[in-house]
């Protein structure tokens, strides 16, 4: 039999990068990395053939160290998932949520889950990595600590679930993007499409908006706009851009033509079927 294609993520095995490579990419390879440096690493050096990283949660904001390293990777965004984010409270076998003591996690599902932390006088205690708190609770071996750990944890790390869905907010949703050392572009009109693109403005009054304006007169719906200083110079600054629609659609077509006539440059890093959940 042929070898699983892979795709990297980066985490401990039971986090939510790697439910969601399970759960869109069910018969591939999920290989852990220990950095967002690692990820990107192994897709250019043909280790993975595919990067699981991700850019947006719907509480935190943007996923910072993403937007940094995706410009320069040579890489091309061919898909996006949408992964609804669960927690539970997990803990030794045979341990009781009324022995615990403190919980491990990292620090924003700490934050994401105070409810349960305030309501059972629990300590929080700082991990690298959800899944990773999980592991640790295994290695230490005392039924006083717990962790709270994406659900697929449990059953990686035998761990017994004291409490189910522990997340303060039940809209707490994750974006991730999928990364491929190949452009794949998605075919015009047969359903609705995001393009990503980066571009620098020229350093001239009203730029942005003068940029910016072809979308509007054109009808085309941004729906992402961050800003990015470029090699420490307050004067350049980079932005990520996505919208509605596909390049080779007249109304975007249109509007990049003039974005150009404002910038220095356009750079698309991705043309990929929207996913459902936008909808």
């Amino acid at each position: 039999m042929p070898e699983p294609r892979r795709i990297a993520y980066q985490g401990e095995p039971g986090s939510n990068s790697h439910a969601v490579c399970a759960q869109h990419y069910p018969d591939w390879e999920a290989v852990p990395c220990a950095s967002f440096e690692d990820v990107f690493a192994a897709v250019e050096a043909g280790d993975a053939e595919l990067a699981m990283i991700p850019i947006d949660n719907s509480i935190a904001g943007r996923v910072a160290d993403i937007h940094h390293f995706l410009p320069g990777s040579g890489l091309y965004i061919v898909a996006e998932h949408f992964l609804r984010i669960r927690f539970h409270l997990m803990g030794l076998p045979g341990a009781s949520l009324d022995r615990v003591r403190t919980v491990h996690s990292h620090v924003h599902a700490l934050g994401q889950c105070r409810k349960v932390i305030r309501e059972h006088g629990l300590t929080p205690m700082i991990s690298g990595d959800t899944a990773g708190a999980a592991r640790e609770v295994v290695e230490a071996g005392d039924p006083t600590q717990a962790a709270i750990s994406p659900p697929m944890a449990a059953g990686i790390y035998g761990l017994d679930v004291l409490a189910e869905d522990v997340e303060d907010e039940d809209h707490n949703t994750t974006r991730f993007v999928v990364l491929s050392p190949d452009f794949e572009r998605a075919p015009v009109g047969r359903g609705p499409v995001v393009t990503s693109f980066i571009f620098n403005v020229r350093n001239l009054p009203s730029a942005l908006y003068k940029a910016l304006g072809g979308f509007a007169t054109n009808g085309v719906n941004l729906t992402k706009l961050e800003s990015y200083m470029v090699g420490g110079q307050f004067t350049a600054t980079q932005f990520l851009c996505e919208v509605d629609g596909h390049p080779d659609e007249p109304a975007l077509k249109r509007a990049l033509e003039e974005l150009e006539f404002f910038t220095t440059d356009v750079t698309v890093l991705g043309v990929y079927p929207a996913d459902p959940f936008r909808a």
